[in-house]
């Protein structure tokens, strides 16, 4: 196809007919298919939850204000608070549903509107059983790509990736001191990996580990929610990690807090009045497990594995600052 993607996107209705902007869309049926089976092998329960909230799910100033039906009320960031919910009623929980973020980027990796591959489940012993099992995930997404659009894999030339048994870890202390001495720039003293870090470190990872996903766990405190675990070990980091794929980071996940007390204090150091999360909070009164989870953006999944460079030419109707329409 010779037309320009904003050309593509104006006239998606008719565009979306050519059999190679389809076949983006096949692949990320088959991944989502592949994710949902992943999971339902493993005990867990599908769930459907709001997407009108009450508060923002992030601590963040990122999102959509609405008028519901005259009181103020955003469109959900993610499923977090509930998915923590049900891991009280379930144990293992997943939902594929939309996400909203009012980020005023205009990148080829972001949209206001996103599909969002969430997971929650209960009764782990730290990150690593989260790591663990979005590992397991992660091939059966592959999978259910090899099992379902074989032939639009085929013809967008598309390379399915190996995934192997164990995806190699690397910590992010450590992944910034191997960037410092190796890669030509010095990211040690910045709290999260920029774009440049993450292609880096993919490409040492293909070629020490012969993977093209990467674990990065440890990240510090201040780049995480305030319902993130913190790392007994280190002052400072949390057991949340970052899983980096051809380039570009594809998952955040990690343990949650999971005490009352813990969390009253988390909200109180970052400044914020609990009593904005008093519906959330109750979950903890009542008793929770030790639990983590993850989520994938499934349009930023499908375009790293097919090579799209623009998250838009595998998203049917992208929503981002610029469109609204069709």
């Amino acid at each position: 196809m010779t037309a320009a993607l904003p050309t593509v996107l104006d006239h998606a209705p008719t565009s979306l007919r050519h059999p190679t902007l389809a076949a983006g869309l096949q692949i990320s049926a088959a991944s989502e298919a592949g994710f949902r089976s992943a999971l339902d092998a493993k005990g867990f329960t599908e769930i459907h939850t709001p997407k009108i909230v009450q508060s923002a799910t992030e601590s963040g100033a990122n999102v959509f204000q609405i008028d519901y039906f005259g009181q103020s009320a955003y469109l959900a960031q993610s499923p977090q608070f509930f998915k923590q919910a049900m891991v009280g009623v379930f144990e293992r929980v997943y939902e594929i549903g939309p996400a909203f973020r009012a980020e005023p980027h205009d990148t080829a990796r972001h949209l206001a509107q996103f599909t969002s591959l969430d997971a929650e489940f209960g009764f782990i012993t730290d990150h690593g059983d989260v790591m663990a099992m979005l590992r397991d995930v992660i091939a059966g997404m592959v999978a259910g790509v090899a099992d379902r659009a074989g032939q639009a894999a085929e013809l967008l030339g598309v390379k399915l990736p190996d995934v192997p048994p164990r995806i190699p870890e690397l910590d992010f202390v450590a992944a910034q001191e191997l960037i410092a001495h190796h890669a030509g720039w010095d990211p040690r003293g910045e709290p999260d990996l920029s774009p440049a870090d993450e292609r880096w470190l993919c490409e040492w990872a293909l070629r020490e580990h012969g993977s093209e996903f990467l674990f990065v766990p440890g990240f510090p405190m201040s780049k995480r929610p305030f319902y993130t675990k913190h790392d007994p070990a280190r002052p400072g980091y949390s057991r949340s990690f970052d899983l980096l794929f051809r380039g570009l980071e594809l998952v955040t996940g990690g343990q949650r807090l999971h005490n009352y007390s813990d969390y009253c204090q988390a909200l109180a150091a970052r400044g914020e009045d609990a009593r904005q999360y008093a519906s959330y909070l109750q979950i903890f009164r009542h008793g929770m497990p030790p639990h983590g989870g993850f989520a994938i953006g499934l349009e930023r999944w499908t375009a790293r594995l097919t090579g799209a460079a623009n998250v838009r030419q595998v998203t049917a109707f992208p929503r981002d600052i610029h469109r609204l329409a069709p």
